[in-house]
């Protein structure tokens, strides 16, 4: 264990190191990652232990995890009003529903070492989603904004107006889902299935289970993207159907 540790840290080290020659300005920042992914690793794993042991603190665990991805995802949409808001919405209710769902028809044991890493993976997933697609819909409700205005003078609502945009934030947030499910087994192995077939598990079973993950991934990320583009849609959107007026809509109120 401490000789898996060690050599990851080496390669985070290279990482700041590499960053910082390149003149990236992301050194700090990663570094700060990586300290953080020690520091909270290794106390979840000291929690896990104890959620094992107390199965009601498998619920409080999740919501800690909720509130981090919603906080994490808020961070990269700042600016629109009530962003971590909209960002736990969007994570939430996509992510949980089809944990429920998976729990429900068997997919996966009822029980906290099948439930946390399930709800955990799924709402990693769509954390990662509604950040990537908050802030391209940010960038195109700028960048765009000549297209919308022409749009809305050709008679178009606001939702009609803004529609190419959101699309275009929508397939960019699922694009990374995407590539992995295409490419799995052929490019990648993701970490469910490594850690399946190193914890002793069958290449059949770890491989089955690694693809309800990654099916189930494609639906939760999707559903949180265009929840979140919803969200913000409706921020942008000034009463009367139109759009706000300024570099970033909403600012302007």
């Amino acid at each position: 264990m401490l000789i898996q540790a060690g050599a990851g840290i080496v390669l985070a080290a290279v990482a700041v190191v590499l960053a910082s020659r390149l003149g990236l300005g992301l050194s700090k920042e990663l570094a700060i990652a990586a300290a953080r992914a020690v520091i909270q690793l290794t106390a979840v794993g000291a929690v896990i232990v104890a959620i094992f042991e107390v199965p009601a603190l498998a619920f409080a665990f999740v919501a800690v995890m909720l509130v981090t991805a919603a906080f994490t995802a808020g961070r990269r949409i700042g600016g629109v009003p009530r962003a971590r808001v909209y960002a736990f919405g969007a994570i939430a209710a996509p992510a949980l529903t089809a944990t429920g769902f998976l729990l429900a028809v068997g997919a996966f044991d009822v029980t906290p070492r099948a439930a946390v890493p399930t709800a955990g993976i799924l709402i990693g997933g769509a954390m990662a989603a509604t950040s990537l697609t908050g802030r391209r819909l940010i960038e195109a409700l700028d960048a765009d904004h000549a297209e919308i205005e022409a749009r809305l003078c050709l008679g178009d609502s606001a939702r009609e107006a803004l529609r190419p945009s959101i699309r275009r934030a929508i397939h960019t947030g699922l694009t990374p889902a995407i590539d992995q499910t295409r490419s799995v087994g052929l490019v990648t192995l993701p970490g469910a299935f490594v850690g399946l077939l190193l914890g002793g598990a069958r290449p059949a079973e770890a491989a089955s289970t690694q693809l309800v993950v990654l099916l189930s991934l494609l639906a939760v990320e999707l559903a949180a993207a265009a929840l979140l583009a919803e969200f913000v849609q409706r921020a942008a959107i000034a009463p009367g159907e139109r759009v706000h007026q300024g570099s970033t809509p909403w600012r302007s109120k």
